[in-house]
């Protein structure tokens, strides 16, 4: 207890990741008010606590526990802090000038570190709306927020162009090297509505936000914006940064409000590291799916269609149809039976599945007598097959499977290529089972993703636990608490018996249950969920699902959900990626080109394509009165796994002259010889970019290099 009553001593524990394990402690501080001004001091106990000499003037704020307890040097690399009242409470990040008021847990971050780079790019942001508004008075603000790989501002009432950037970024150099602090004031309803009054877009914002909600702003020199924060506390720390393209956005996402223009940028602490991000962003460019399918000619979009609706070409369609047949057989390996359910529904549906309540703003609503929408997911239909008929614990587990095209509407901002769409193809599954048999389905659906992946040879990957977050209880997720801590308990269980390395997603669950996702990354760096399996205790309950047990009592089953290649489209992209479009010889469209080197061979290469044909390869003939040089170069647009060349001395000689996408070139090969080879490559789907060479029979050896 402090002896003097003015003092009030407020006990941190402080912690900092960027150092020492013996630098994370707890500390008390003593402050004190004297008239309009506060003082602090950290305790060091016994006599020296009424040590007037040792008070420091101010209020005892995060940047002087910083100084305080790690020392002046150390604290001006954090920039950030998330701070907590206790273990079990929620946590906030919060500006370094945040002012300390009780016991707290303390965390600080620099920039370094995924949440003070993220604060970093946030002041970036408004540095970078600051220079819109210098150049361009008459631009209109929107939201400004940070992404994976750097930040956005959506703006209106300004045609910018690429040309623009360099006098953009030239006036952010310029604000910046006046080092203007971040100031943070808070202010009444009113107060923000006669400030912005000028930005349509921050009054709507304002006008949304609920009656009890801070309203805060961000203040640098004399620009002003409608922030929550945090930001860095000075700008002048802000050393490398660019902007990087400009995109068009519906605001809000939603395609019945205004086009803005979208404003992508980054920033990073060094100059070294934005020129490291620089150059791979131009080589994850050629890698691009959006780029690599199109110059395939694998599929295009058409504006009168519409944003997120892929057009599949014959070609892209061969390769879509293939890995359907491949996925499809394995799951039959593994007992799936395979349905054709609709692709709507009536709305009452949705509501005893909850999609309703918790998904309906991503469906796409059909109004009219009968209240229907397109479906987002197959296990409605799924659970509906399953209760046309009594079912014996003997009958159990059952398997469905089904590619399903499932339609949800994604924000036009959020769209991109494959990956993201408004329809899609799943290769969606549904375990039905008893308890008992949780395990054993869980890690059954684990083998075939796991068997799919190493067969479309995808090794970067990561194994997240998607668990729900308890705030968003009743709103975002099923209010049932006892059913999310088991079955979060049953996946972990199932994870550590089979030793999988994982890290937790809070909030990433599905609305009825927890999942595991399988991640990877795009060219760009971006995540994405690419496979998962879930286990489901709430719908089987909402359904009304039952099985008869060995007593002939009615008893409820366990659901688990799977994709087992996930989206095709999305599979697909990231196959592109990894690739460069070079897929291997079971999976791309255009297996065998043959090229005529003059007219006089037309006929030995129909001869040619005929027999290939009859061997079930995809093969076609380019008999065109051009240069064998621009037969060659169409068939490397469309990455040709064989490019066999006809010419006088094959016709002669009855063999084959067969490139390869390396440019080497086999020849003097028979017929039978290649025809063979073609028909292992495809019944083994092993990639010959992966082999130096291979081994089709004992008696051929062919080095095939890529």
């Amino acid at each position: 207890m402090n002896k003097n009553k003015n003092h009030k001593r407020i006990s941190l524990k402080v912690q900092a990741s960027s150092l020492p394990k013996d630098k994370q402690t707890s500390f008390s501080f003593l402050v004190k008010q004297d008239g309009e001004d506060f003082f602090y001091r950290l305790e060091v106990g016994g006599e020296r606590a009424e040590d007037t000499h040792s008070w420091k003037p101010g209020a005892l704020s995060l940047e002087r526990v910083a100084c305080e307890v790690y020392g002046f040097k150390a604290a001006e690399n954090f920039i950030v802090a998330r701070v907590a009242e206790n273990e079990d409470g929620s946590s906030s990040l919060v500006d370094t000038a945040y002012i300390l008021e009780k016991d707290m847990q303390l965390r600080f971050f620099s920039v370094k570190e995924k949440e003070g780079l993220a604060v970093y790019r946030h002041t970036s942001a408004h540095v970078m709306a600051y220079a819109l508004s210098s150049i361009y008075p008459e631009v209109k603000l929107a939201i400004g927020p940070v992404i994976e790989d750097g930040f956005y501002y959506d703006i209106d009432e300004l045609q910018l162009k690429q040309e623009n950037f360099e006098a953009i970024e030239e006036k952010m150099a310029e604000i910046i090297r006046l080092g203007y602090v971040n100031e943070r004031v808070e202010l009444s309803r009113k107060e923000a509505l006669e400030l912005f009054q000028e930005q349509p877009y921050k009054v709507e914002i304002i006008r949304d936000l609920p009656e009890n909600e801070t309203i805060s702003v961000y203040k640098m020199g004399d620009f002003i914006d409608l922030c929550r924060g945090p930001h860095l506390p000075n700008i002048k720390s802000i050393k490398a940064f660019k902007l990087l393209r400009l995109a068009g956005a519906y605001w809000r996402g939603s395609e019945k409000n205004k086009m803005l223009t979208r404003i992508y940028a980054t920033s990073f602490e060094h100059e070294k590291e934005l020129r490291l991000y620089i150059k791979h962003r131009e080589e994850a460019a050629l890698r691009d799916h959006n780029r690599v399918g199109r110059e395939m000619g694998l599929f295009v979009s058409d504006e009168y269609v519409g944003k997120g609706l892929p057009l599949f070409t014959p070609q892209g369609n061969i390769l879509l149809q293939t890995l359907k047949s491949f996925v499809e057989k394995e799951e039959r390996k593994r007992g799936y039976m395979h349905t054709l359910t609709p692709y709507l529904a009536k709305s009452s549906l949705y509501k005893i599945s909850g999609h309703w309540q918790h998904y309906k703003e991503s469906m796409f609503v059909i109004s009219g007598d009968d209240e229907l929408a397109l479906r987002p997911m197959t296990c409605p239909f799924h659970f509906t097959l399953y209760n046309s008929k009594r079912h014996s614990y003997r009958d159990l587990p059952v398997r469905y499977a089904e590619t399903s095209v499932l339609f949800r509407n994604e924000d036009s901002g959020e769209m991109h290529g494959l990956t993201r769409v408004r329809q899609f193809t799943l290769a969606d599954g549904h375990v039905i089972c008893t308890p008992e048999q949780v395990q054993a389905e869980f890690e059954s659906c684990l083998e075939l993703l796991m068997h799919i992946l190493s067969v479309l040879e995808i090794k970067d990957y990561t194994f997240r636990l998607s668990r729900w977050d308890k705030k968003d209880s009743g709103k975002k997720y099923i209010d049932n608490p006892v059913m999310w801590e088991r079955t979060e308990a049953l996946i972990e269980a199932i994870l550590r018996d089979n030793k999988i390395t994982y890290y937790e997603g809070i909030g990433e669950a599905a609305f009825y249950g927890p999942k595991l996702d399988i991640q990877t990354k795009n060219t760009y760096g971006k995540e994405d969920t690419l496979l998962t399996v879930q286990i489901d205790f709430a719908l089987p309950e909402r359904f009304k699902m039952f099985y008869m047990n060995n007593n002939n009592e009615k008893k409820e089953p366990v659901v688990i959900h799977r994709s087992s290649i996930g989206c095709y489209e999305r599979t697909l992209a990231l196959l592109l990626e990894n690739c460069k479009g070079k897929l291997p010889f079971w999976l791309i469209p255009s297996q065998i080109a043959v090229l005529s080197v003059q007219e006089s061979v037309h006929d030995y290469v129909k001869e040619i394509v005929q027999n290939l044909l009859q061997a079930d390869l995809r093969v076609k003939a380019n008999i065109e009165n051009e240069a064998l040089s621009k037969k060659i170069k169409l068939a490397q647009k469309e990455k040709t796994f064989y490019m066999v060349i006809v010419g006088e001395k094959e016709l002669a000689t009855k063999t084959l002259s067969v490139r390869m996408r390396s440019g080497k070139t086999i020849s003097g090969l028979s017929l039978k010889d290649f025809r063979e080879i073609c028909r292992n490559l495809e019944e083994s789907k092993e990639n010959l970019c992966l082999l130096s060479e291979k081994r089709v029979n004992t008696d051929i050896k062919v080095n095939f290099i890529e």
